[in-house]
């Protein structure tokens, strides 16, 4: 079982080394890349635009567990500035009374009265050492909360616009998507478009038709208007009237067709004497 397992690993190892010291890698790892850019391409856009889509939409959990996270920093960090400013005022009333007792010693007086008691100068010392230790302490305190409530709130401002940004982009992403889905089907009318083939020898017999019996309407109409025009034409000079012999002698050209006689002219006779 060892054997094996030797001569496996010698064998992986010599594979290892002839990959790294000849060209095979590289057409290992060429192969590699066009196949899964082959699959990438071969996938529908449709579905590459759902799974854009959807993958906006599992933004929504984060962006809800964000704010919820902040929502509950805010709250705590109001918290932290409420006893802040509790603390602070507390200890501004210890360094008030350290002030005074620290003033009331300074007189040299050996008794002192506070709220109807009596204490001696050494009384009164001992309480100042007390209260003056508890004040450093609390001041200290009152220090590290300062601290701690300006980092929460470095860190509340930096959550805050880190969700900002995120929901901005959300709703980039989702216009984005709206537009690619607008995009592809642009696309795709275009490619239904440009497949579509029909006959239109049909279509242009017919719009032949309808030029010719344009056509023919619009000579109808002329000539039914030329008639129209001709016969409404006011005569402008009177009409000649002449005798008809005349006219069939000067229209075959005949002698004398001026001399012959008219209507107008009696024709004489001779008259025959017995």
């Amino acid at each position: 079982m060892i054997k094996k397992l030797v001569l496996l690993s010698l064998g992986i190892l010599g594979v290892g080394v002839i990959v790294a010291n000849t060209n095979l890698g590289s057409y290992v790892s060429t192969t590699y890349r066009r196949a899964a850019g082959t699959v990438q391409e071969s996938v529908p856009l449709e579905f590459q635009i759902d799974r854009a889509r959807n993958m906006v939409r599992d933004l929504e959990p984060e962006i809800r567990r964000s704010m919820h996270v902040i929502a509950k920093e805010e709250v705590e960090v109001a918290e932290l500035e409420r006893r802040l400013e509790q603390a602070e005022a507390n200890a501004e009333k210890d360094k008030s009374e350290i002030m005074r007792l620290q003033s009331d010693l300074k007189t040299g007086d050996r008794v002192f009265h506070y709220a109807g008691h009596a204490y001696s100068k050494e009384q009164v010392k001992e309480d100042l050492a007390r209260r003056f230790n508890r004040y450093k302490s609390v001041d200290g305190t009152i220090e590290s909360m300062r601290q701690m409530r300006d980092a929460r709130q470095r860190n509340l401002d930096a959550a805050r616009e880190k969700l900002t940004a995120m929901m901005s982009a959300q709703r980039q992403l989702q216009v984005d998507v709206e537009n690619l889905e607008a995009k592809l089907k642009l696309v795709q009318v275009a490619e239904a478009s440009s497949d579509f083939q029909f006959d239109d020898s049909q279509l242009a017999r017919a719009k032949q038709l309808m030029t010719d019996i344009r056509t023919r309407l619009d000579v109808a109409a002329k000539l039914a208007n030329a008639d129209t025009n001709f016969q409404q034409e006011i005569p402008l000079d009177q009409a000649e009237s002449g005798d008809v012999t005349e006219q069939v002698a000067e229209y075959f050209g005949l002698e004398g067709a001026k001399d012959a006689p008219t209507a107008e002219t009696p024709v004489q006779t001779a008259s025959y004497s017995d």
